[in-house]
C-alpha cells in the first residue's frame, strides 16, 4: 500500500542508531509534516538505513510531497504503527503559474475611420 501527502516541514529529529538483537546496526531519522488541508494534521514519518539521506537536504518550512507505506506489528499484546517514508519530492519552480502577459500601447485596437464609423446602425 503505498501512499503520499503533500505538506510543510515542521521539524527534523535527530538521527537514532542501534544495534538489532541480530547484531545488524540500523539508523533512523524522523520528520514532522503539517499537512495542507482544511483542518491540518500533524503526521511524523520514518526514514531507515540509506534513506535517511533523503531528508539531509530538507529545511523547516519547506513544501514537500512525501510517498509513504504503513506498517504494523504487534508486541507483548500491544499494536505499534510505523509510517515508512520511501520519497519525499519538493514542488518545482516550474509548476508555479505565470503573472498576466505584459501590457503595451501596441495591445490597443486601433480606432475606426470616420468613413465607417457611420456605418453603425445606433
Amino acid at each position: 500500500m503505498a501512499l503520499s501527502v503533500k505538506g510543510r516541514v515542521s521539524q527534523i529529529l535527530k538521527a537514532e542508531t542501534g544495534v538489532s538483537k541480530g547484531g545488524k546496526e540500523w539508523n533512523k531519522r524522523e520528520f514532522v509534516i503539517d499537512t495542507e488541508e482544511q483542518f491540518p494534521r500533524k503526521v511524523c514519518f520514518t526514514l531507515f538505513g540509506d534513506k535517511t539521506s533523503l531528508i539531509n537536504n530538507l529545511s523547516v518550512g519547506e513544501s514537500v510531497e512525501v510517498s509513504f507505506n504503513i506498517e504494523s506489528r504487534e508486541y507483548n499484546g500491544k499494536w505499534f504503527h510505523n509510517i515508512n517514508a520511501w520519497k519525499i519530492d519538493k514542488p518545482s519552480a516550474g509548476n508555479v503559474p505565470d503573472g498576466p502577459p505584459e501590457y503595451s500601447y501596441k495591445d490597443i485596437p486601433p480606432e475606426p475611420d470616420e468613413d465607417t464609423a457611420g456605418d453603425l446602425p445606433f
